[in-house]
């Protein structure tokens, strides 16, 4: 056993059967003669027995104290290894044994730190003239820690144990190893011949290894806080959301919305954050159905204040966008009415929130039907009756549709869509959702595709589906972008799936077509321009899109008969952030001269009076000053006494 307590089991019937525990010699060197006279108890061992129908439970604990013993101490542990023993259980019915059981039990002290926490500040020492941590690998309080050759714990005959396998460098406890400039090393292979004109003479204790990296300094112990930094009394003002914020309810808790997860499917509990918009939609029946958050939850308006929703309750129209597919027939007295659709308009101003206004549609849903529910959240300011600009930004955030144009129109009015699948995810039933600012996507659809497909009428097939998405020739730089003025707008530049330089293959085998433009991939290029008021300002600088094509093959069993395949398209959306500036290019001297490039060689002339300036925060910066000033004035010395007129003026004054 390892352990203060050890379990065994005696198999069989326990009626009129006793167990009894006894403790074994061991400098006899031989069992002692087994009796049944024996206890529950043997020193500081207890014997518990959890009876059962064929089964008995066995549990040998030790009530000893197995923490290390501290100076003038009693009850505990002498040395590390503080129980040695052997104990014997025997199982008798009446004076006949019937099992009998050896445990060798050999216990370690526990090394886990039993004593106070002390609250005071811990001193942290002056790194330039003692080392923060002379032992590193000492990771345990109270314990001996294994190579660990320079833990004072460790005793020498532990140390015995693992001396040959010690830790070395500065983790084993070498914090001032001896430096190459020092004249008593011999760390060096190859020794120059003025090495021992410019060598170091000093102490092992005074090394550059200590150096100014941390001054000594007071750390105060800080508990992390596990509430919501929220102040809800009369007395004290609330400081008010900004962007991200979760919303805070009356109770001090999240004001939570279905929404989706990173793996795609719906959190019930999912808290709105400040001024982020989303539409999601969830799938869900009868039997897994749950209500939301009641309607009558107040909200807390950024001040301390609660304010109420406005809640306007209406009966959904036609049930057939919402329920995608129907598993068994169904009569009306089962079916339940529930929420389909629920639109959350949050008014805002600031830093607070105004108004709330709630629209649910609600409908029935009966047994073995699934419903698509939708969950829309829309943040308007009070200054803006469609939702603009962010404390006066007219850039994206993250979240917003992006705006589209189609200038060849007279309707100027465009879109960027991807497919939102319903049913059997068939091209013909998926409808469209908006592309969204900062949120890569990807979605498809299936499309029906017969075996005497023409490869030529296919691939004009597929990508007028494809481009029934992009019903734009351009996109808003801004998401307040002017459809009067061209200079709001960047044209979406398409890379055409053929040209007249690619040679498309007709397909000359049946049921097999090369070159299918089947993905849809939308790159949009945004930058981060400023910021208005803390909020980013984000700008699309430039949208492409592309095609790739497939090799498609129509899929069937032994025998191809005359049936329906299925062809997946797909289009993606990846948003890509570049800076909003280019960087600077490399001079020629530059790309010529490495040697003088800092990042790639150890040596950095430029920076040959680094320490003299405010970035060096080796040492304090007067101290840096008057070494400069002494150094400078040595040089001045030097060239002075170096003149010729120097030596004159000194003979004649001789």
């Amino acid at each position: 056993m390892s352990g203060p307590s050890v379990n065994s089991f005696f198999l069989g019937e326990s009626s009129g059967i006793s167990f009894s525990i006894s403790s074994v010699d061991e400098e006899a060197g031989k069992l002692q003669l087994a009796n049944c006279n024996g206890g529950e108890r043997a020193g500081d061992w207890n014997l518990n027995v959890t009876s059962g129908t064929s089964t008995s439970k066995v549990t040998i604990s030790s009530t000893r104290n197995l923490q290390l013993c501290l100076p003038n101490a009693t009850d505990c542990c002498p040395t590390p290894l503080c129980v040695v023993e052997t104990l014997q259980v025997l199982a008798c019915r009446g004076s006949v044994i019937v099992a009998h059981l050896l445990i060798q039990a050999e216990i370690y002290a526990n090394s886990s730190f039993a004593g106070n926490v002390s609250e005071n500040a811990t001193i942290i020492p002056n790194q330039v003239f003692q080392p923060l941590g002379p032992c590193p690998c000492d990771l345990t309080a109270g314990a001996c820690d294994v190579r660990c050759c320079c833990d004072p714990v460790c005793t020498s005959d532990l140390k015995q144990l693992f001396n040959g396998s010690c830790f070395t460098g500065v983790f084993g406890g070498d914090v001032n190893p001896p430096f190459d400039q020092l004249c008593s090393s011999q760390s060096m292979e190859y020794t120059p011949d003025w090495f021992p004109f410019l060598c170091v003479q000093s102490s092992i204790d005074n090394t550059p290894f200590l150096g100014y990296f941390y001054h000594g300094s007071t750390s105060t112990p800080r508990v992390p806080s596990f509430k919501i930094p929220l102040q809800t009394s009369p007395g004290k003002l609330f400081t008010g959301y900004t962007q991200g914020d979760p919303i805070i309810t009356e109770e001090n808790e999240y004001f939570t919305i279905p929404q989706q997860s990173m793996a795609g499917q719906c959190v019930g509990n999912a808290p709105v954050a400040y001024l982020q918009d989303f539409d999601v939609r969830c799938l869900t029946t009868l039997a897994s159905y749950k209500e939301g958050l009641p309607h009558g939850v107040r909200i807390n308006s950024g001040t301390g204040d609660f304010i109420q929703q406005n809640v306007i309750y209406r009966t959904i129209t036609d049930r057939g966008k919402f329920i995608t597919e129907s598993e068994s027939l169904h009569t009306e007295a089962l079916c339940q009415n529930v929420t389909f659709v629920e639109h959350y308009t949050f008014i805002w101003k600031d830093e607070n929130i105004e108004q709330i206004n709630v629209t649910v549609f609600l409908g029935s849903l009966c047994p073995g039907e699934i419903l698509t529910q939708r969950f829309t959240v829309e943040f308007l300011g009070l200054e803006s009756s469609d939702a603009t600009e962010l404390f006066g930004n007219p850039g994206y955030q993250v979240g917003r549709p992006v705006r589209a144009a189609n200038m060849n129109a007279s309707d100027t009015f465009g879109s960027l869509n991807i497919w939102q699948p319903a049913g059997r995810g068939l091209c013909t039933s998926a409808t469209y959702t908006p592309v969204l600012f900062g949120l890569d996507s990807l979605s498809g659809c299936l499309l029906e595709v017969g075996i005497n497909e023409d490869c030529s009428l296919l691939r004009g097939k597929v990508t007028e589906e494809l481009n029934s998405l992009i019903q734009a020739t351009h996109v808003g730089k801004r998401d307040n972008s002017s459809y009067s003025d061209l200079n709001d707008w960047v044209e979406i530049i398409r890379l055409d799936p053929f040209n007249s330089d690619t040679n498309v293959s007709t397909g000359s085998l049946k049921g097999i077509c090369p070159d299918i433009p089947a993905n849809l991939n939308i790159h949009i290029i945004f930058a981060e321009v400023g910021a208005v008021q803390g909020i980013p300002w984000q700008e699309i600088l430039a949208v492409q899109i592309s095609y790739s094509t497939v090799i498609w093959q129509f899929q069937c069993g032994l025998i191809c008969e005359n049936s329906i395949s299925f062809l997946p398209i797909t289009a993606s959306v990846q948003f890509i952030k570049v800076p909003a500036q280019p960087p600077i290019p490399m001079t020629r001297y530059q790309i010529n001269y490495t040697e003088f490039d800092c990042n790639r060689n150890d040596v950095c002339w430029p920076q040959l009076f680094y320490p003299l300036t405010r970035f060096y925060t080796g040492e304090p910066y007067p101290h840096c000053l008057a070494k400069g000033l002494s150094l400078a004035f040595l040089l001045v010395l030097a060239a002075i006494m170096s003149n010729p007129w120097f030596s004159k003026f000194w003979n004649s004054s001789l």
